[in-house]
């Protein structure tokens, strides 16, 4: 273990020696590689000097338990070694874990896109009960929540909602397991024999991508302006601030109309269609990552049924590793880290078997 972190100190001091030449300063795509680099690093490095502590209060209390004649003393040894230990046990599973390679995507922003799938007006109502979930879930974070396109449903909810959530935490790294099929079971409001029914939301989290990360040829993009749909008044449903985007060699479109500004929705749109791009190649990797190993919780099928909202019961169920809470309420409400907490747990550990043979 302490061989490993010599070497993650070593590569750390490296780095700090790195970020500060003016080569590397003015390679803004290098500078924040190697900045989140030093972040993450110096995290380990901290965690060795707590772990060097450690050794040495337990050779310590070994000297004294070994040559001391004082037999207080020596229980006052036998005290610290056996703290020591259990501390150090601790330390080394969290030092594992900060040793495995992390998803360089994890601390992008995201670009979330939340489409109703089966059940009609019900559908159209789940995807915005989900949109209000993930707002409340942001909203609590301290993350900025910016609606990007909307269409909403002739019920209430949405057909289908874009928006983009920033911040400076690990966003996509908490958000990429939401990726999939969303189920809910309850009475709908336009039901009238009190029967449950099934209805079901899509929902894809895009790591949003910088401009250094997908490169876009414009002459390879259509831009179409035309007048907004749905709220806004005159200056936004009577000129053609909307924007909508179309990637020709791939067929991807993608488009923004909430702001009144024509440039603010081509850029909103434009940071979409990059997205898609780069999920594009994003999940050419995931496919080729899931014929080396089978993570039970990736975020790469966006069609596979993750969860299930049973109202009658007050239930959630994550069906990729068979969680079930008995907190509806407060879940729907935003209260969705505990399930985070569990799905990431468990990609932590998958992990750490594939990733053992480093220790």
């Amino acid at each position: 273990m302490l061989d490993k972190l010599n070497i993650v100190k070593q590569r750390f001091n490296e780095v700090s020696d790195l970020i500060i030449q003016p080569n590397i300063m003015s390679d803004q795509k290098r500078y924040i590689s190697l900045n989140k680099e030093y972040k993450d690093l110096g995290l380990i490095v901290e965690k060795k000097k707590l772990y060097e502590q450690l050794l040495s209060n337990i050779n310590e209390a070994k000297e004294i338990c070994k040559n001391e004649a004082d037999k207080e003393m020596i229980e006052m040894a036998t005290e610290q070694l056996n703290e020591a230990n259990k501390k150090i046990s601790t330390l080394e599973e969290e030092i594992k874990f900060l040793l495995i390679p992390k998803d360089p995507d994890d601390s992008k922003n995201v670009v979330i896109e939340l489409r109703a799938g089966t059940g009609g007006d019900e559908a159209s109502i789940f995807a915005g009960d989900l949109f209000r979930m993930y707002t409340k879930f942001c909203e609590g974070r301290g993350w900025s929540v910016s609606l990007v396109d909307a269409n909403e449903g002739t019920s209430g909810g949405y057909k289908e909602i874009i928006f983009e959530v920033s911040g400076n935490d690990d966003i996509y790294g908490l958000l990429k397991f939401e990726s999939g099929v969303h189920r809910v079971q309850r009475v709908p409001q336009t039901e009238t024999q009190g029967r449950v029914h099934t209805s079901a939301a899509t929902v894809m989290v895009l790591p949003e991508a910088e401009e250094f990360d997908v490169e876009i040829n414009m002459n390879d993009v259509r831009t179409d302006y035309f007048c907004s749909s749905g709220p806004g008044g005159q200056s936004v449903n009577t000129t053609y601030s909307a924007v909508r985007l179309t990637h020709t060699p791939t067929g991807i479109v993608a488009q923004c109309q909430d702001q009144k500004s024509q440039h603010k929705n081509k850029d909103k749109a434009l940071k979409v269609l990059r997205s898609r791009l780069y999920e594009l190649e994003l999940n050419k990797k995931l496919e080729a990552d899931s014929l080396k190993r089978n993570s039970m919780v990736s975020s790469g099928d966006r069609s596979a049924k993750i969860r299930t909202y049973n109202y009658p019961q007050g239930r959630v169920t994550d069906h990729r590793i068979g969680l079930t809470l008995y907190d509806l309420q407060n879940i729907v409400n935003g209260d969705i880290q505990k399930i985070i907490d569990e799905l990431k747990l468990v990609q932590n550990n998958e992990m750490l078997k594939n990733y053992e043979e480093v220790f």
